[in-house]
């Protein structure tokens, strides 16, 4: 069997891949382990980076089931700060329903499949896929934190730093808002995402093994009192986030995209919108026959969200920050907006001045 492209790992990452390979005229072959639909523990909300990504991939969210998302609200037990995104261009979507998209479009680009494949040894220019040899001319490892593809192209990476837990569980309610919520308490963050009319994913993060989704609710007795009402759809699912980066993301002729390449903490919510603006970008360099276009690419698509996510867990693991930071954002709205457009990608305004960061500073410090 012979592809210009061997792609592992048959998640969103690995199927955006082979769809925007395709595009360029690459024919590409999809092995993963698993069947669809593939489900992981996330967020399920589309940022707006993640939502351009997917429409130059030819994928409409606004065309299925997904929920348009109007903004995001910070909330601790002392304030609460909104940002409003522009009308639709950010979605709550369940995970499987955009395997489900991912899969249909890529059948129709022409993009091959192989499920249920076990992909058991590599070399330069081949792999052993269910005991039989498959040539590629390019070889991506989209299979995840754990790849395989990584750990036999040594590029694994640097120890993973702020290792959490992360859970998700989906509840039958009626939306009640149209924005995303982060609601911050004593060592956790717990997102509520409304992913169609009457059904919402609730996602929770945290560095105690011990806490759970209901245990966070009592710290909120407006959002306990809503879920009392809500009907869970299936049980807790957990995973583990971190920030992880391997020391390169391309050697010879493999690439890592995706989870693989690098992992961001999910309370930034960012991992589908650097997994689809990856996939674009290596495709771009698949076809020029140059990976280190994508090198240089993926430092520059990363840069801006792992810095993000770090400020995001310095709130975390500081309550004093957290709780002066959310009162400065509850004070300065509109300095909330700048911070939520610079974190999605989306211009909103005048972008930050360095004197205004170190006004920020000191109204945090002072409050």
């Amino acid at each position: 069997m012979l592809a210009d492209v061997l792609v592992v790992g048959a998640g969103p990452a690995g199927i955006a891949t082979a769809i925007a390979a395709r595009l360029k005229g690459l024919q590409v072959m999809v092995a993963d382990a698993r069947r669809p639909l593939i489900d992981k523990p996330c967020g399920e909300g589309l940022l707006p980076e993640a939502v351009r990504s997917l429409r130059l991939l030819g994928i409409e969210p606004s065309l299925c089931s997904a929920f348009p998302l109007g903004g995001i609200r910070f909330t601790d037990s002392h304030s609460s700060s909104s940002a409003s995104l522009p009308k639709g261009t950010a979605y709550g979507l369940r995970r499987t329903a955009l395997h489900q998209l991912l899969i249909k479009r890529a059948q129709e680009v022409g993009v091959s499949f192989l499920w249920g494949a076990h992909t058991t040894q590599f070399s330069s220019e081949c792999a052993l896929i269910n005991g039989q040899l498959f040539h590629f001319k390019w070889l991506v490892g989209a299979d995840g934190q754990n790849s395989s593809v990584r750990a036999w192209a040594r590029l694994d990476p640097r120890r993973a730093s702020h290792a959490r837990f992360g859970f998700r569980r989906h509840f039958a309610a009626n939306a009640w808002t149209d924005m995303v919520e982060v609601f911050w308490g004593r060592r956790f963050e717990l997102v509520v995402t409304p992913i169609g009319a009457a059904e919402i994913c609730v996602s929770f993060f945290t560095s105690d093994s011990r806490l759970r989704i209901e245990q966070a609710f009592a710290q909120f007795p407006a959002l306990e009192a809503r879920m009392a009402r809500a009907r869970p759809l299936n049980t807790e699912r957990g995973t583990v986030t971190s920030i992880q980066q391997p020391r390169a993301v391309v050697r010879g002729r493999v690439a890592l995209v995706g989870d693989a390449s690098c992992t961001v903490d999910g309370i930034a919510g960012q991992g589908m919108s650097l997994a689809f603006q990856q996939a674009i970008q290596l495709a771009d360099a698949l076809a020029a026959d140059n990976l280190a276009q994508y090198e240089t690419a993926h430092r520059r698509i990363c840069k801006m969200p792992l810095r993000m996510a770090r400020l995001l867990l310095l709130m975390d693991r500081h309550a004093w920050i957290r709780q002066k930071t959310l009162r400065v954002f509850a004070a300065m709205p509109g300095l909330f907006l700048k911070a939520i457009s610079l974190h999605t990608n989306e211009p909103a305004g005048a972008p930050f001045t360095a004197n205004e960061i170190s006004d920020q500073g000191w109204r945090a410090l002072r409050a």
